[in-house]
């Protein structure tokens, strides 16, 4: 399982690089399912992983002119604030067993892992689903822009995620960017906001397996390259709706896993 875990790896990078987004929906359950690592402890490291791979892209998408500082700031800040408050304040209240139901004990584990699921298929449904975006202005709504950093900074505490199936719809209709800016912006988002999350779980101690977390972000690292290249000769759109479906099932099967087997 291992094996197929290094090769899923290299998905979470394609996926950010290609279509800006998708990749950390991946990491929790490959961390989880394949190298049978605990939730929560999963998602310091996918905070890791993604935040990495993301500045990686970071870089390339500079270089090709795709990054708007101004959006990315106006959106992160709240971000920042909303994942410090879930990952330092809210996070560790959270008891390791929440309550029983009949003889079945629902655990913080559970919550983060249904939690997820249930994200994964709302991204899914997001990237499946056809959308025209119509601008109908130039001009940057930038409070709605960081109201919204703000409950993509509560998703990225709580599960790890770096959100980029909300942080890109976020830029495209309030910050009016064009679509391969939208990708751009969002990796420097997620780098920012995973970063900020991990630099905030040392703080506290969390253990981390550095070797382990090196080599899954180097596997990352050398697909996300691939996907920014492929980037320039694929339209990231015509991919969405099939990898959605694969998100779809994805977030399916472990929805089915935790609450039946």
């Amino acid at each position: 399982m291992e094996y197929i875990g290094y090769f899923a790896s290299i998905i979470i990078g394609i996926s950010l690089g290609l279509i800006g987004g998708g990749g950390s929906i991946l990491t929790i359950p490959i961390l989880v399912y394949l190298f049978k690592i605990n939730p929560e402890q999963a998602t310091s490291y996918s905070l890791f992983i993604v935040g990495f791979t993301a500045l990686s892209g970071c870089i390339s998408h500079y270089k090709m002119g795709n990054l708007k500082i101004k959006s990315a700031l106006y959106f992160a800040i709240p971000s920042v604030f909303s994942i410090l408050l879930i990952r330092e304040v809210i996070f560790p209240k959270i008891a390791a067993t929440l309550f029983f139901i009949a003889s079945y004990q629902v655990s913080k584990s559970f919550l983060i892992m249904i939690v997820f699921a249930v994200l994964m298929m709302a991204a899914a449904l997001s990237m499946i689903r056809k959308t025209n975006v119509v601008i109908t202005t130039t001009k940057t709504n930038y409070a709605q822009l960081a109201l919204i950093g703000f409950v993509v900074g509560i998703v990225t505490g709580f599960l790890g995620a770096g959100g980029g199936f909300l942080i890109i719809p976020a830029l495209l209709f309030f910050a009016n960017l064009p679509m391969k800016q939208a990708v751009g912006t969002s990796l420097l988002i997620i780098f920012i906001n995973s970063s900020i999350g991990f630099a905030g779980d040392l703080y506290l101690g969390t253990p981390i397996n550095y070797s382990f977390l090196l080599t899954i972000s180097g596997i990352a690292f050398v697909g996300m390259l691939i996907g920014t290249k492929l980037s320039k000769k694929i339209n990231g759109d015509k991919l969405k709706p099939i990898f959605g479906w694969f998100i779809l099932i994805m977030g399916l099967y472990i929805l089915s896993k935790e609450v039946f087997l």
